[in-house]
């Protein structure tokens, strides 16, 4: 076993890590290796500050109260399933967006009318960004 510090999102985590037999020799050889990089902690608390979103589950780009929804991840565009001025029901699929060769299905978070439609298939989206305003 190997314990390894892992970084994912600014917070650290140390893990433990099996070798197992027959593994290739530049991976057993990688593992061995120490951790050298730590990410630098807030200046004020010692610790590493969760990014904006992580406490509240807000979007990062979408204002709080905000009638938007919001993309849920960096991606591409595949589809948006809404057009402007159509009514939809709570649950209902708005958009489709494509990260890492898997698609995430994005649902309205409330009934409402389409106000307006930010992005178009294709769009490269980062996570937070306004996909769609629903009135």
């Amino acid at each position: 076993m190997k314990k390894l510090r892992v970084t994912v999102d600014g917070k650290s985590y140390e893990v433990m890590v099996e070798v197992l037999d027959g593994a290739p020799a530049s991976i057993a050889a990688e593992l061995r290796k120490p951790v050298a990089s730590v990410s630098p902690a807030s200046p004020n608390s010692g610790q590493q500050e969760d990014p904006p979103n992580a406490r509240s589950g807000e979007p990062t780009n979408v204002p709080a109260g905000s009638n938007s929804i919001a993309s849920p991840l960096s991606g591409k565009i595949v589809s948006i399933d809404v057009v402007v001025g159509q009514m939809v029901q709570e649950g209902v699929q708005v958009a489709t967006i494509e990260a890492m060769k898997m698609n995430t299905f994005v649902y309205a978070s409330k009934q409402g009318r389409i106000n307006a439609v930010h992005v178009k298939a294709g769009d490269p989206v980062e996570e937070g960004a306004p996909l769609v305003d629903l009135g």
